[in-house]
């Protein structure tokens, strides 16, 4: 049984997304399906199957990490710089909680709104396929649960660290944004010429859509596996930055 305190937290951090779930769920799910859209059918009629499956089902799994990810990681960076700037922070550091059962509440509950967008994103592209493909769902399950995990303790870092919002949008601005477009969500990186598939290898999202891909239409331009072993390094090194920040006070108590 989860215990009273930490159950308390995450379940505050679940009604605050959804008091305004224009914002946080629909308003993320209409721009996923724009994508959709835009590259599926308006520009996707100009392009061939590509491993085998159509071009639309093929970035389905790059639009729901894309959700995933960006989701995860601003309900976590928002909720603590809020608290920070409202100075409500110290009233969460005084609680009975430990370190560990605040990250988990406020982790969890980031990652219950990432992966409802991703599984509402899903659930539009299956109505406009008119089929459901689930050929490896130990992949469909473990890449968007380990994703969410990871980037919202990242996002939870990020607020802890920053000073005021520029500093909120920077990582998901100049980072993550780009990271993620230039990950294969709308093409087969094995397609591109020799430097740019070998500088596309190095980009961390490539290994999480690919796999999310694995998972969803069965093929992937990299082994699965490996964008496995290291989602499970980044959520524990995200978590653990976490925790080491809290305990230590760092930007917190200053």
């Amino acid at each position: 049984m989860i215990a009273l305190g930490p159950r308390t937290l995450f379940e505050k951090e679940v009604r605050r997304f959804l008091r305004v779930p224009g914002q946080t769920i629909l308003s993320p799910v209409i721009t996923t399906v724009l994508y959709l859209v835009v590259f599926g059918y308006a520009l996707g009629g100009r392009l061939t199957e590509i491993h085998g499956v159509p071009y639309v089902a093929f970035i389905v799994p790059g639009l729901i990490m894309l959700a995933v990810i960006s989701n995860s990681f601003l309900n976590t960076s928002s909720s603590i710089f809020i608290m920070k700037m409202q100075g409500t922070m110290v009233d969460l550091l005084v609680s009975p909680l430990t370190y560990w059962q605040i990250v988990w509440a406020m982790v969890g509950a980031a990652a219950v709104r990432a992966l409802g967008v991703g599984f509402l994103t899903w659930l539009v592209a299956i109505v406009a396929q008119g089929e459901v493909m689930v050929p490896h769902p130990f992949f469909a399950l473990a890449f968007p649960i380990l994703t969410a995990i990871g980037f919202a303790a990242s996002g939870l870092f990020t607020g802890i660290w920053a000073e005021k919002f520029e500093h909120v949008n920077f990582v998901p601005t100049f980072v993550v944004t780009p990271l993620t477009f230039l990950g294969g969500v709308f093409y087969d990186v094995e397609r591109l010429p020799g430097f740019f598939a070998t500088l596309s290898h190095l980009n961390p999202v490539l290994y999480l859509v690919e796999g999310m891909r694995y998972g969803l239409v069965g093929a992937s331009s990299v082994d699965p596996w490996v964008g496995l072993v290291f989602l499970v390094v980044f959520d524990l090194v995200a978590v653990g930055a976490c925790l080491y920040v809290l305990r230590s006070g760092w930007k917190l108590r200053t």
